[in-house]
């Protein structure tokens, strides 16, 4: 229970709880561990739990009409999983597939019992809608880097947005996420080096012109 406790607290959605409050919460709620590459749920899966993720990575994606698999987003620790598009229902219905994607411990609480005992609480129901709206904004940020963007730009986008994934994965992992070929990401990374935006050194990528970078996807690049 200690446990639990200590990983509610560090959970942003849960700060404002006073102690009383936190204890009531922990009892409905579980830590389970995961291993790398093992599956948390599978797209139209229906759920009866909030999963927030403690530590670890979690890999999102769906797969297409020809099995091919379409990276979506990676979920950081200390992060709400859970896609909840209503608070009416009773259970919650999966987006995607979600793969954990280094050994991971989740917090799991009682969907139900949740909305019973806290959704009355307006600083909870408040967080939690941000919590929506923020997913909803990575979702429209996919929909960007999927529809919008090209090349260039879903590089540039990555590099502002993760570049602390971009430096930890292969650039063979990085054109897969990006659907670009291997041979694109060189060019691309070749021609904002030489404009000066990044440098690489021992294939780590830091970022020289933030505003440069950052126009590239914002359309504002000259």
């Amino acid at each position: 229970m200690e446990l639990i406790t200590q990983y509610l607290k560090q959970l942003h959605l849960f700060a404002s709880l006073n102690d009383e409050d936190i204890e009531a919460l922990a009892k409905i709620c579980v830590v389970t561990k995961h291993p790398k590459d093992a599956i948390l749920y599978y797209e139209n899966d229906v759920q009866n739990k909030l999963f927030f993720l403690v530590s670890g990575l979690l890999k999102v994606y769906k797969i297409d009409k020809y099995e091919n698999e379409i990276f979506l987003y990676h979920i950081y620790p200390n992060t709400l999983i859970s896609e909840l598009t209503t608070l009416d229902n009773e259970t919650i219905h999966c987006f995607a597939n979600a793969e954990f994607a280094e050994d991971s411990v989740l917090l799991e609480i009682n969907y139900l019992q949740f909305k019973e005992r806290f959704l009355h609480h307006p600083e909870i129901t408040h967080k939690l809608i941000n919590e929506i709206l923020q997913k909803n904004h990575q979702l429209h940020c996919v929909v960007n880097r999927e529809l919008v963007f090209n090349a260039t730009s879903k590089v540039a986008y990555m590099l502002m947005d993760d570049l602390e994934m971009f430096n930890k994965l292969k650039r063979q992992e990085v054109s897969f996420m990006l659907h670009i070929q291997p041979e694109t990401l060189s060019r691309v990374l070749k021609k904002l080096t030489r404009n000066e935006i990044i440098e690489i050194n021992n294939a780590t990528v830091k970022i020289l012109n933030k505003e440069m970078l950052r126009a590239i996807y914002m359309g504002d690049e000259s």
